[in-house]
């Protein structure tokens, strides 16, 4: 659906995003993950066609933005971050208004306000004025513009941004139900949207792509600082000698819990995969044993090992 070459945009000697190249397929929901000033904003509008990339080629659907601009703007929906509703306007006329203008008939535009309006719990609202909505549904509105034509394309730019917890959960639930018939390309500085709604993730620091995988993938890749942990009841001493004949084991740490407990966090050699072990372990020498897990790296993690050497670079 996407196909990304060599991209460069330059702001009066400033390079916002700097030769990146990326893909998306059909019916992907992928994340755009940065801090603010990473390029991502201007990575999208490149994409929607909203402004000319200094180089590189950028294709939606087969088609080039710039070249075929009219063809690829009908397979796009692009919701910006600061969504520019008409406040004065009631629901239902403004998204009448908008389908027109993308193209659409008069009998099929009503056809699809009422189909984008039930999908995005804007069927109490449509008589309201957008200016009395809260940002909730404001964001809801915008959604519904951008998914109005039925494009088979959604760029949605901070689409939670200033929405509190309840009304985060409704539209990441409405997004997540896009997958399949329609691509989504998000951006977004919120680790944890990324996790919930995503498929993959793409990386983004100082304008350039550090990373494209899907979350399972990235964790693979750090699987070597991964840690288990399990709490024990036995002896210290005991343990301290079983971790230190552990070959597979390269660092250990022991805190006492309470009781006859000791929380021990092990490191493995190369990722390996210890819980088995340690279960045995414990079997054999009768111990008893409350937890045994492995740590999983959040997103958050992973985003601070992907960055860290071009943050330090930068120092």
């Amino acid at each position: 659906m996407i196909e990304v070459s060599n991209l460069t945009k330059r702001y009066a000697g400033r390079t916002a995003v700097d030769d990146i190249s990326f893909t998306v397929a059909r019916g992907e929901i992928v994340g755009l993950l940065g801090p603010n000033g990473a390029g991502k904003s201007t990575t999208m509008r490149v994409l929607s066609g909203f402004m000319p990339a200094t180089s590189g080629t950028v294709r939606v659907a087969g088609f080039d933005v710039f070249h075929d601009a009219d063809e690829t703007r009908r397979r796009i929906g692009y919701m910006p971050e600061n969504n520019p509703l008409y406040p004065e306007m009631r629901v239902r006329e403004y998204l009448k208004f908008r389908a027109r203008l993308k193209g659409l008939g008069w009998k099929k535009s009503r056809q699809r306000v009422t189909t984008v309006m039930e999908q995005c719990g804007l069927g109490d609202v449509g008589r309201r004025v957008i200016g009395q909505l809260s940002k909730g549904y404001k964001q809801r509105v915008g959604l519904a513009d951008a998914l109005v034509h039925d494009p088979e394309l959604i760029i949605l730019d901070e689409p939670t941004i200033g929405l509190d917890p309840q009304q985060i959960r409704s539209v990441r639930t409405l997004i997540k139900s896009l997958a399949g018939k329609h691509t989504v390309l998000i951006s977004t500085h919120i680790l944890p949207e990324v996790e919930m709604m995503c498929g993959r993730v793409l990386i983004m620091f100082d304008g350039r792509v550090l990373a494209s995988d899907t979350p399972e993938n990235l964790q693979r890749r750090m699987a070597g600082g991964s840690q288990i942990i399990a709490e024990i009841a036995a002896p210290e001493a005991a343990l301290r000698a079983a971790w230190d004949h552990l070959p597979e084991v390269e660092h250990f740490d022991l805190v006492a819990t309470d009781g006859e407990f000791f929380r021990c966090a092990l490191t493995p050699r190369d990722g390996a995969d210890l819980r088995a072990t340690i279960f045995a372990l414990a079997q054999q020498n009768r111990w008893a044993l409350r937890e045994l897990t492995r740590s999983r790296h959040s997103l958050e993690d992973i985003y601070m090992q992907v960055t860290r050497p071009t943050t330090e670079a930068v120092e």
